[in-house]
């Protein structure tokens, strides 16, 4: 194996997680020993996943909360994330927060348990496999799971739909456990790549998902889905799932904003939107430049994320309006359409 370079880097994902089969263990060491460039990504690897993992505590911990993983525990202490740049901290701390609440389920294997649309669990950590594959292929990282069998020209959104059932197919076939460690070993490549860490490479502008965006931007959108199922999950669990620390929450706030804004088209009805709650409040104007505002919406940050995430419907929205009603109706509708989760 030390002369297959590629393969070798394939198993890489398993070591940093510690669920390297023995036979290649000793395999892949000789290789390390040989290989600067693997052995630098195998460094990478094992140090994001054990910063992902949190500092090692007694289990059960002295204080009877649940030990390492425990979900309450990372809620409670609210430790740092990995240290990228800005644009990469909200999905390194929405990585770290699914991964708390999923490995609280190892005792009481909850992994059947509808979440959403048809999706349980185990489900639902399948998709986010598919879901941070794009951001993964373009950044360069090593392929761990087959390609998409999708033709060159299908639509984004259906493709995209076609590759969650395809992964999840396939991850029903392997142990919650199997799904849980391929999410977070491309979580990890993820948040250890350049891109994670240089804000001028992430500034470069790519089409992912059918939106061209900076990749700084497609960071946010991932930590945007993320926590939105981590969220899903802690729904159908009943189990308390916290929104994003107040300063990546108005990084996803903002994201939302840049997208909405084109969505509506210069020639909508100029509406005042502003923003505010935990962290501050902003304003901005949606629509028309050239005309006066004809309303004005003021709407909580959680509740704007999660309406742009299709979890919240225009009527079920607490929100402050004046002025024209269907104009802040055309904002709410669409706002409630950008939803791809």
């Amino acid at each position: 194996m030390t002369g297959n370079h590629e393969a070798v880097r394939e198993l890489l994902g398993a070591w940093a997680v510690d669920a390297l089969m023995p036979g290649d263990e000793a395999e892949l060491a000789r290789h390390l020993r040989q290989c600067e460039s693997c052995a630098a990504e195998a460094a990478r690897l094992r140090a994001t996943v054990r910063h992902l993992d949190g500092p090692a505590l007694p289990d059960p911990a002295p204080d009877g909360h649940p030990g390492r993983h425990g979900l309450s525990l990372a809620l409670r202490s609210r430790a740092p994330a990995l240290r990228t740049a800005p644009h990469a901290a909200p999905y390194a701390a929405a990585v770290t927060g699914l991964q708390a609440l999923l490995a609280e389920l190892d005792e009481q294997a909850p992994w059947g348990t509808p979440v959403v649309h048809d999706w349980d669990v185990h489900d639902t950590v399948a998709h986010l496999i598919a879901a941070d594959e794009p951001l993964a292929r373009h950044l360069g990282l090593p392929a761990r799971e087959p390609a998409p069998h999708s033709p060159d020209g299908k639509p984004w959104r259906a493709a995209w739909e076609a590759r969650t059932r395809e992964v999840i197919r396939r991850e029903r076939t392997r142990t919650p456990a199997q799904t849980v460690s391929a999410w977070r070993v491309q979580a990890a490549g993820l948040l250890s790549s350049r891109a994670a860490h240089d804000p001028e490479l992430a500034a470069r502008a790519t089409v992912l998902a059918g939106i061209r965006l900076p990749v700084a931007d497609h960071f946010l959108a991932r930590a945007f889905e993320t926590w939105v199922h981590a969220d899903d999950i802690g729904v159908a669990l009943d189990r308390t799932v916290p929104p994003p620390p107040s300063p990546h929450l108005w990084q996803l706030v903002r994201l939302a904003v840049r997208i909405l804004g084109p969505a509506l088209g210069p020639q909508a009805p100029a509406v005042a939107l502003t923003i505010t709650g935990d962290g501050g409040e902003t304003e901005w104007v949606l629509g028309s430049s050239a005309d006066p505002i004809s309303a004005e919406l003021v709407l909580d940050p959680v509740d704007f994320c999660l309406l742009v995430g299709g979890r919240r419907t225009p009527d079920q929205l607490p929100r402050g309006t004046s002025g024209d009603e269907s104009a802040v109706r055309r904002v709410l509708t669409r706002a409630a359409s950008l939803a791809w989760l």
